[in-house]
């Protein structure tokens, strides 16, 4: 029994709504569909039916009184007394014509609750031949009834015998579920819009991008969510300006150091050889930028606008200063909106890693749907696909794919990946057609 109902609520919550506006709006008008349900179906079943029945009951007693007094009293020829009560006092026109057959039945409405309660009180309270016509937009019912030697004409209204305000109820009812629907819906606005600056200035955040101009406002609830992001974004900003403060003292004083190192060195050169220790040193130096740009990143970079034809021409540049055949294709704008120089970074990495270990590099780049893809695919060793998570660690570097010999930290692809998700985006490594690694950089811009 559990399992099922769980199975039922799963059915339920894959063709449910996932944004928090459309469900508040479910929350509101389902129980107002439901209570104006159960109350059209009280009001048809009871209400409408009952008095559309009593209604007819009278119309059908009115015209067995008729029939009564046509045959229990002796009538002029021409029926004007009996014709002169019915009008005036029953608000009924009735003709005694002669005793002709009566027509064939006509076509009977699919659902028509007048025509099947007074069919039913005529053949209770009357019980003779008769001939019933209630179709059509009319506002008058004919019903013939035989006599014994004349056929009755009667000639009523539709609301003497029906109850035909229902629409007026009706239309209360939806009139009133849409205004209350409309108050619901602004209020609802009103209350979505301060967590939906919330989120999004949280994603913004989360992408580098200034959120200055958000201000918690809204339910007490969704204020203190705010002023809590608030809070966590200033001691997130503090410790990043403290790393950063910290990593540029200790910069500032290792290259100091290294630079005491050479000027040592150059004043020994003379003495030994010191070709190992200069390739020492220029390794060292290496090595600490390579770590202070994966430890300082670029998250504290303004947005601005980047050429990507300007950096792949530059790229070209590169390949032929390094012997590599390089191709690039563009489809789209070529202008992106990132943070240019962490966007630089992270495509010199990738490609920079291409032309170090390839000898042909292809650029693919799609800009469009606010969705900027880079491919990049080369032909060198590759990575096997177990390993092509682990490369993105930092320090890691595969012996197997990468020769120690070519140099490096192991950090090139950590810093890439982590500028592509601090723009919201993503790097994955697959199998390229050239026998090599493809790349496929994915960031919205």
């Amino acid at each position: 029994m559990r399992r099922g109902w769980r199975r039922f609520w799963q059915i339920v919550s894959r063709y449910m709504p996932k944004r928090l506006y459309a469900r508040s709006l479910i929350i509101v008008i389902a129980p107002m569909i439901l209570l104006q349900s159960v109350i059209a179906f009280v009001f048809m079943e009871r209400h409408w039916q009952m008095v559309t029945q009593r209604l007819s009951q009278a119309v059908t007693r009115d015209i067995a009184a008729i029939i009564d007094v046509i045959e229990s009293y002796p009538q002029e020829d021409d029926y004007a007394e009996i014709i002169r009560i019915a009008q005036e006092r029953l608000q009924l026109r009735i003709s005694i014509e002669p005793p002709d057959p009566l027509p064939a039945p006509g076509p009977k409405p699919f659902f028509s609750l007048l025509d099947q309660t007074l069919t039913e009180e005529i053949t209770r309270q009357i019980n003779r031949p008769f001939w019933l016509d209630t179709v059509g937009n009319s506002n008058i019912i004919e019903i013939r009834i035989q006599l014994e030697d004349s056929v009755l004409r009667v000639f009523a209204r539709r609301g003497q015998a029906y109850a035909s305000n229902t629409h007026i109820f009706l239309l209360w009812m939806v009139g009133t579920s849409l205004v209350l629907l409309a108050i619901a819906v602004a209020f609802l606005r009103n209350q979505i819009r301060p967590i939906l600056q919330l989120a999004e200035a949280a994603e913004s955040f989360g992408k580098g991008r200034s959120t200055t101009d958000f201000q918690p406002h809204g339910a007490e609830e969704v204020r203190r969510a705010g002023s809590a992001f608030l809070q966590m974004r200033e001691r997130i900003e503090r410790q990043i300006e403290q790393r950063t403060a910290m990593l540029t003292g200790v910069s500032h004083d290792l290259r100091t150091i290294l630079t005491r190192f050479k000027l040592q060195l150059a004043v020994a050169r003379n003495k030994a050889d010191i070709k190992a220790l200069d390739a020492d040193i220029d390794e060292m130096r290496s090595m600490l930028e390579g770590y202070l740009a994966f430890a300082r990143g670029e998250a504290l970079e303004d947005p601005g606008k980047f050429d990507l034809a300007a950096f792949f021409s530059k790229m070209e540049e590169e390949a032929r200063l390094r012997g590599c055949a390089f191709t690039a294709s563009l489809t789209g704008d070529s202008e992106v909106l990132v943070r240019p120089n962490a966007f630089s970074r992270l495509l010199g990495n990738v490609i920079g890693n291409a032309f170090r270990y390839a000898s042909n590099v292809r650029v693919t780049a799609y800009h469009g749907n606010g969705t900027l893809t880079v491919t990049v695919e080369d032909d060198g060793p590759g990575i096997p696909p177990d390993k092509r998570e682990e490369v993105f660690k930092p320090f890691v570097r595969l012996d197997i794919a990468r020769n120690q010999d070519k140099g490096g930290t192991g950090l090139g692809l950590s810093i890439a990946r982590d500028i592509a998700r601090s723009h919201g985006g993503d790097i994955v490594l697959e199998s390229s057609e050239t026998g090599g690694l493809r790349v496929i950089i994915r960031v919205p811009a």
